[in-house]
């Protein structure tokens, strides 16, 4: 009982220390700014390499450089880092002026400035994404309705964002992309619509969600291992879906607190 009672003190006391001595963790959700076209959502491409939105990019990666975390995290497969790391050797100028990219024009141009060794690849691609599945079961249920209702959703979330992307600058949707609104919106999909998806007898609905969930997770983990007790601040550029998952991730983490992109460029 006394070791019981030791050990429950040993953990609670770790927890304490961890929530005083939080890593702080910026936290950034993006579009893809090379848009290309594998999300069920479609939406236009915006042009990142307009003067404007490159100056854009150069104040971002200037406040992250002042914010200076030890490591960026980037959505590349984790088991191609030394393809990263050799892509990062490569000369900057030309790697800015020729890819859209958004690992290159916002991670690498930060990465670059802060003279970080190399960027770190946390993505997991061996989870499935079975949409096609998940629509045959949905009809074999009978949820025609449910899918027309999503159809319609989705449209309107195109025309939105399509209106914005002709109308906001870089900053301003990269901004709107990170609200807790859009977290919502991406995360809502999942529980609101694909996990009912099927039968009761069927789990096409929420196989798709529990891969989706496996796949951020997994890459939740690398970030945690790959953060060193040496790094007080990283930061972690994903796509906008993955970074609404992550958040609540983060929230019951006693080793992170989260930094989110306005903060910073305030």
């Amino acid at each position: 009982m006394k070791k019981a009672v030791l050990l429950f003190t040993l953990i609670g006391a770790l927890t304490i220390s961890a929530q005083e001595k939080k890593k702080q963790i910026l936290v950034i959700g993006t579009f893809h700014f090379s848009n290309p076209g594998r999300d069920v959502t479609k939406v236009k491409t915006f042009n990142v390499m307009s003067e404007r939105s490159q100056q854009e990019l150069e104040n971002i990666s200037n406040k992250i450089k002042a914010f200076a975390p030890d490591k960026i995290f980037v959505e590349w497969n984790h088991e191609q880092q030394p393809a990263l790391d050799a892509y990062y050797k490569r000369d900057t100028d030309s790697l800015l002026k020729k890819n859209t990219n958004e690992i290159v024009q916002l991670a690498l141009r930060s990465a670059k400035k802060l003279k970080h060794k190399t960027l770190y690849a946390i993505d997991y691609n061996n989870a499935l994404f079975p949409y096609d599945s998940l629509i045959e079961a949905m009809q074999y249920a009978g949820q025609q309705e449910m899918i027309a209702l999503d159809d319609i959703r989705r449209k309107e979330y195109e025309t939105g964002q399509n209106k914005k992307i002709t109308s906001y600058t870089l900053t301003e949707l990269l901004l709107d992309i990170n609200s807790p609104e859009e977290d919502n919106e991406n995360l809502g999909w999942y529980i609101t619509f694909a996990n009912r998806g099927g039968n009761k007898d069927s789990f096409a609905g929420a196989y798709l969600v529990s891969e989706w969930y496996r796949r951020n997770i997994y890459m939740y983990s690398q970030l945690q291992k790959i953060t060193s007790a040496e790094d007080d601040k990283v930061m972690v550029l994903l796509g906008a879906g993955h970074t609404a998952l992550l958040r609540d991730l983060i929230r019951h983490d006693a080793i992170f607190e989260i930094v989110e992109l306005k903060d910073i460029l305030k």
